[in-house]
């Protein structure tokens, strides 16, 4: 691996404008919403069952989008029922983009937030530092345990703080999508970083079989439209190309036979579809609901 290839982490402000380009071309946020509308009515159905307050934690949730949809399901299930909504997300920039967004929004009146600053493990440390195991009806934890060290104490841990018929969602990369293939393929040859690993559903599973914990998968398409990566000079499949391989400016430091190596593979089958003369990434989204 060149020395001069860097993990895209390692530059905040180019990782933050990858990700949007990620966003802006992938039918990621499509494809949550489908899920919530179709799948999450059912999933929460019981949660709130007898309760004269219903307890969500959000475990990473960024700028608060999706959170604001799961509080607007669980509303329609339990109307007039005080929801208290917990949040814990490291960005601060994050945060401050969520409280805008609370502030713009209507029907929140019985809800009341709570947001802390710190990682997932620095929240179980705190809370278990202060033997305060607080018991929750609904967690979540979406895009974000590619991010955590230890992923089995993390599900065990959380699994430890579900209430009666309380459930728990993750939201995690498939492991019959591109990012699979690409982090298998090429993974030991990218710039690591130990903020981020790669872990998909399969391996998620596999964890909560061994832990003996009870949970459902569904899987959704979603896809990635690739197409400016094959362009020269095109800042957006600059930006696309760092955000897939989590390397700052891969473009340019890459060596260029791995650069036209992996170019070349992101064209082919097993991670993308060619459509309406587009290319289109397997981003394929995993849905595992865990029971308490």
């Amino acid at each position: 691996m060149a020395s001069s290839m860097r993990s895209l982490f390692s530059d905040h402000g180019r990782y933050v404008e990858s990700f949007r380009r990620f966003l802006n071309n992938s039918t990621e946020h499509q494809c949550m919403q489908e899920f919530m509308d179709k799948k999450l009515p059912d999933i929460i159905a019981r949660i709130g069952n007898t309760k004269s307050e219903i307890k969500i934690l959000s475990i990473g949730g960024g700028a608060g989008e999706m959170d604001l949809q799961i509080l607007s399901k669980v509303q329609a299930q339990y109307p007039g029922v005080p929801i208290c909504n917990e949040v814990v997300e490291p960005s601060a920039e994050q945060i401050a983009k969520y409280k805008e967004f609370v502030a713009k929004s209507s029907n929140l009146e019985n809800v009341k937030f709570a947001w802390h600053k710190e990682t997932s493990s620095e929240y179980q440390k705190r809370i278990t530092e202060k033997k305060e195991l607080q018991k929750w009806d609904f967690i979540h934890m979406i895009q974000m345990l590619y991010y955590v060290k230890d992923i089995p104490a993390t599900l065990k841990f959380f699994h430890s703080l579900l209430a009666t018929s309380a459930k728990i969602l993750i939201v995690l990369v498939s492991g019959t999508s591109g990012w699979d293939k690409l982090w298998k393929k090429y993974g030991s040859r990218l710039p690591r970083d130990d903020l981020c690993q790669y872990v998909t559903s399969t391996d998620l599973t596999q964890m909560l079989d061994k832990l003996r914990i009870k949970y459902e998968c569904y899987d959704l398409q979603s896809t990635m439209d690739i197409s400016d990566c094959f362009i020269d000079g095109n800042e957006n499949g600059e930006l696309l190309l760092d955000f897939l391989t989590e390397t700052c400016n891969f473009n340019k430091t890459a060596p260029p036979d791995f650069k036209a190596e992996i170019v070349k593979d992101l064209q082919e089958p097993e991670f993308s579809v060619k459509k309406d003369g587009k290319i289109l990434f397997n981003n394929s989204l995993s849905f595992i609901v865990v029971e308490a």
